[in-house]
């Protein structure tokens, strides 16, 4: 493995990382934070998100394959100038900001959305059921640009997009498809100025296509897994594990 520039178990680690990453991004999105973490506890926390990048843009084409006509295109387009915002605004604290804050702010962020969203759905639910609120404007471009600032800066915009989606209400394959759809375009928008800030590297190429397999075995569980879960059990496992994954990234 030391070819790779990793040794046998940080491979099993990375392994594991790539995964989820497929699983994410044909079931549970949430959980491809726990890759982010499991990649910078292995490699250098920058360089780690450059791997992650590309072995996501393969769960990406997979995904969009998998639900390309599951999509709510029209709820996208809403999002991509606070999108761009946000990418923007996190390759220039990427560009600025000490290692060990990243992270930290990141997790922050993602605890905190988490930990609103399962307050307001306990309340919801200790209360007489009520019509669905339409979301306004502003709070869609503060979730967009969040998305944005997160995914550009640690691959960690999953938590905070997923609770988006949650709170439009879209079915399991709907939300699946949207979210998959999202990432494709953003990911892609992120690769030059990952390249351009020296987050992607060639010389990390041969370790990246040890991973792809992982990538692809993670997406065919999950394309399993997303037709027998019940909503309000894929909805919970979202949340909490948006949740966990924050508090790890505060922790590291």
């Amino acid at each position: 493995m030391t070819q790779l520039g990793v040794d046998a178990l940080g491979w099993v680690v990375l392994a594991a990382g790539a995964l989820l990453v497929g699983l994410g991004k044909t079931a549970i999105g949430g959980v491809v934070t726990i890759s982010v973490v499991a990649f910078a506890t292995v490699l250098p926390t920058r360089e780690s998100t450059g791997v992650l990048l590309v072995l996501l843009m393969v769960g990406d084409a997979i995904a969009v394959w998998t639900y390309r006509r599951d999509a709510h295109l029209r709820l996208l387009s809403r999002l991509i100038a606070p999108v761009l915002v946000g990418v923007v605004l996190g390759a220039l604290f990427l560009a600025w900001a000490p290692e060990l804050w990243v992270a930290r702010v990141i997790g922050g962020i993602v605890v905190a959305m988490a930990a609103v969203e399962i307050v307001q759905r306990l309340i919801r639910r200790s209360a007489r059921p009520a019509a669905p609120r339409a979301m306004s404007r502003a709070v869609g471009r503060g979730f967009g640009s969040m998305a944005g600032f997160t995914t550009m800066v640690a691959n960690a915009g999953g938590p905070v997009m997923s609770l988006y989606l949650l709170r439009e209400n879209l079915a399991v394959r709907g939300f699946v498809g949207t979210f998959a759809w999202f990432f494709a375009v953003v990911n892609v928008v992120k690769l030059p100025f990952s390249i351009g800030i020296g987050l992607l590297r060639p010389e990390r190429l041969p370790l990246i296509l040890t991973l792809v397999p992982c990538v692809v075995l993670g997406a065919i569980a999950g394309r399993i897994l997303v037709g027998r879960i019940r909503r309000d059990v894929f909805e919970w496992v979202i949340l909490l594990t948006a949740l966990v994954s924050g508090i790890a990234l505060m922790l590291r």
